[in-house]
């Protein structure tokens, strides 16, 4: 097992990264949480069937009783609506201030769930259980929390910290492939904008078995370079934009298939590609780099193009969260490995989509 701190001042908290750590949540929650009396576990349709009822023997065996909400799995149940059904039902569940939600599944569970603690009785103390690779390696981390609007992804949310983050990677077996290789795209950035030794390593395994086998080592990696950023930047005003690398593009792409044909995960890998790219005719990023991104993309089957139009794409980023006035800044690649923010004039963003 392996243990991250994430070193936030009174925020501080530990990431917790082995196998068989699900089963000894309510041992480590008992000890974190002392005067907590009973839990809310948030969780989805596909993960709760599995190891909601692990996750809540364990809570019990620690003298906390838990409540299971469940929400309909995938990105559509991200919204205000299912967010205030939640709060609802924490609410007749009788959690107090002192209490603690555990939220189990992946990013959009971790998301909605993390925004109902922020907004419960003004804040109460929740724990992140991540199932999936995408979740583990980045959304469990750094405290952003958030729903979508009609208008936008994540437009409403808050900057909101775990006491603790769990993640066992025993639970990625269980995984369906596609949602598997949904989590990579988010490992691929990371070794694009930071670490050109992991990019490279996972562009070398032989299979999903040999990738799985090394799958804590990815997790420890990709959390230990989140950690570091958020640390210097808790509330993104600066260099915490670079864990953008693709994103800006992807969430135009997944807003405008309407969160239903690409995955999270999918969309950054688009956007990755068609930036980089671009960012190579422009002369900004060395020839080549781009197909070494689209070569570990097709390897493990993530897309790198979608057919969507620079003005659709254009109208969804005008909305995006990035956009400051008249600017957005974008995520460039150096080199492979070496990721710089970059403010462009707004009506500059057209010729980075050409």
């Amino acid at each position: 097992m392996q243990t991250l701190r994430v070193d936030l001042g009174n925020h501080a908290y530990n990431i917790e990264i082995g196998t068989g750590i699900l089963t000894q949540t309510g041992a480590k929650l008992r000890i974190l949480l002392p005067e907590a009396c009973k839990a809310a576990i948030i969780s989805d349709s596909n993960v709760a069937p599995l190891y909601a009822a692990q996750l809540q023997d364990s809570l019990a065996a620690a003298g906390l009783p838990s409540e299971l909400i469940i929400i309909k799995a995938g990105e559509q149940s991200k919204n205000m609506q299912v967010l205030s059904d939640v709060l609802e039902k924490i609410a007749i569940a009788g959690l107090s201030r002192s209490d603690v939600l555990v939220t189990l599944g992946g990013g959009v569970v971790g998301d909605l769930g993390g925004f109902a603690a922020a907004s419960y009785m003004r804040g109460i103390a929740f724990v992140q259980v991540p199932t999936s690779l995408l979740a583990q390696i980045d959304s469990s981390v750094g405290g952003k929390v958030a729903v979508d609007l009609k208008s936008g992804k994540n437009l409403a949310g808050a900057f909101y910290q775990p006491k603790a983050v769990f993640i066992d990677t025993e639970l990625l077996k269980s995984l369906p492939l596609r949602f598997l290789h949904d989590g990579l795209a988010e490992a691929i950035k990371y070794g694009c904008i930071q670490d050109k030794n992991l990019f490279e390593r996972l562009a070398g395994y032989a299979d999903d078995t040999e990738l799985l086998a090394d799958a804590e080592y990815i997790v420890a990696r990709c959390c230990e370079i989140k950690a570091r950023i958020v640390e210097q930047d808790e509330f993104d005003m600066g260099l915490r934009a670079l864990l953008n690398f693709g994103h800006t593009i992807g969430h135009a792409v997944e807003q405008y298939y309407s969160y239903g044909y690409y995955t999270h995960g999918e969309g950054v890998a688009i956007g990755m590609y068609q930036l980089t790219r671009r960012t190579e005719e422009m002369g900004l990023t060395p020839i080549g780099t781009a197909a070494k991104i689209a070569e570990v993309l097709q390897k493990y089957n993530l897309p790198f193009q979608a057919d969507v139009g620079k003005k659709v794409l254009l109208d969804t980023m005008a909305r995006d969260k990035k956009k400051k006035g008249d600017s957005i800044t974008l995520v460039i690649l150096d080199n492979l490995g070496s990721g710089k923010l970059q403010k462009i004039g707004w009506k500059d963003m057209i010729e980075y989509l050409r």
